[in-house]
């Protein structure tokens, strides 16, 4: 799903409120996380991640990892924070066009 400038400003302004609910540590992205986000993203549709200092990775390779995993869209990567974004089969979050 490709979204749009608004979309995406839309979908930031509700991740701003949020709190992570997921950690990427020095283990790094695991099949483990990989389920439970994907598991997490299927309920939420917006979540936040944390990627901590002692991740071997950047933040932005984990983002795009984690996306092309779950199927979902980068909303954004600030700092050690990531938004994650994927409708659910019944989706909760509406769009601005």
């Amino acid at each position: 799903m490709t979204l749009n400038n608004k979309q995406r400003a839309y979908l930031s302004g509700l991740a701003a409120k949020m709190q992570p609910i997921f950690q990427v540590g020095k283990s790094d992205v695991t099949p483990e996380i990989v389920d439970a986000i994907d598991e997490a993203l299927e309920k939420r549709e917006l979540i936040k991640i944390s990627v901590l200092k002692n991740c071997m990775d950047t933040p932005a390779n984990v983002a795009d990892t984690l996306a092309g995993r779950t199927k979902s869209n980068v909303i954004r990567v600030i700092g050690r924070k990531i938004v994650l974004y994927r409708p659910a089969k019944k989706p909760v979050i509406e769009l601005p066009k």
